[in-house]
């Protein structure tokens, strides 16, 4: 089994404070930091851009897990790589040529991730999952944070990790919406072992960021 690691969404940060808030998850144990990048285009949401990520890159030593939900991508991959992500995970839908936005992303050196939506079908990626060091499982559908976990994409996690088994790949399964101490719990028992959450990591327990990431991750 992999290990379970969290990344916790800074969409749920204080703003004002992000530097600060970042060196708290780090502090608190967190495996990597989780950038939401939308484009009020493809998602009806606005967040922040390659600028904000270098800055915040200086006050982080562990790795940043940038979800584009960007149309089109192709064009602005490079720029969030030099802007200093670590992983890149796109969505099928915002690009013309998957293979070849996949390919960029490894040109880059940077780890390739690819999100399904609760309504997008495995099968759509199955062809390049040898290719793939991260699948992003959505269980809301992307745009807002504090959305309510969808259970029926457990069924997708589990079927990803069958797959991952039977054709001996190592690509991660990371789950991202309405993540919180109870269904973190099913998560990790359909084949998740990366969990992204944001309101329960900061506002839970007082906001005692170390317990919640700990409880986030016992089985």
């Amino acid at each position: 089994m992999k290990k379970i690691q969290i990344s916790p969404s800074i969409l749920s940060a204080d703003f004002s404070q992000l530097g600060k808030e970042i060196r708290k998850l780090e502090d608190a144990g967190a495996d990597m930091i989780h950038v939401d990048v939308m484009d009020g285009h493809f998602v009806p949401n606005l967040t922040i851009g390659p600028p904000v990520i270098k800055a915040l890159k200086k006050d982080s030593s562990i790795p940043f897990d940038v979800h584009l939900m960007i149309s089109p991508v192709h064009k602005y991959i490079e720029s969030y790589a030099k802007a200093g992500a670590d992983v890149i995970t796109i969505h099928p839908e915002t690009t013309d040529n998957l293979e070849n936005s996949i390919n960029k992303i490894k040109e880059l050196k940077k780890k390739v991730g690819v999100s399904l939506n609760p309504e997008t079908k495995i099968e759509i990626i199955e062809k390049y999952l040898d290719k793939l060091d991260l699948i992003l499982v959505m269980s809301v559908n992307p745009g807002f944070g504090g959305q309510k976990f969808m259970p029926q994409v457990l069924e997708k996690v589990e079927k990803l990790d069958k797959i991952r088994k039977k054709k001996e790949l190592n690509f991660d399964i990371e789950i991202d919406g309405g993540i919180d101490f109870e269904n973190s719990k099913l998560a990790i028992k359909s084949g998740a072992n990366i969990l992204v959450s944001g309101t329960t990591i900061f506002k839970s327990n007082n906001g005692d960021i170390k317990k919640n990431i700990d409880l986030l991750r016992s089985v």
